[in-house]
């Protein structure tokens, strides 16, 4: 059970890589919107506040260093949490289809 008070943690920050930002401008417009909007409104303030837990998120097994993905309709987010440095870095996009190739 997580900490409530003076000692909870304050938020996660979010960092982007090229990689993912790539993925993002290489999507077709209507799909690149969709998953722009998701973010602002669903996934980033969720990875905020807690990015280890949703009904969207899963850890993916045998990764080195631990990798969590994100589920956005057809789409697959996959980042790494930093807990020291309390930091989310979102590593790559890719769609359903393609990502566990």
């Amino acid at each position: 059970m997580r900490k409530q008070g003076a000692d909870a943690s304050p938020d996660f920050r979010m960092f982007e890589t090229d990689e993912f930002q790539k993925r993002l401008e290489q999507l077709a417009v209507l799909d690149s919107r969709f998953i722009q909007r998701k973010l602002i409104e669903y996934v980033y303030p969720q990875l905020r506040k807690d990015p280890f837990f949703g009904l969207n998120i899963k850890k993916l097994k045998g990764y080195n260093p631990e990798t969590w993905r994100y589920r956005i309709g057809r789409f697959r987010i996959f980042y790494l949490i930093d807990q020291t440095e309390k930091i989310v870095s979102i590593l790559s996009l890719d769609n359903r289809r393609d990502a566990y190739k």
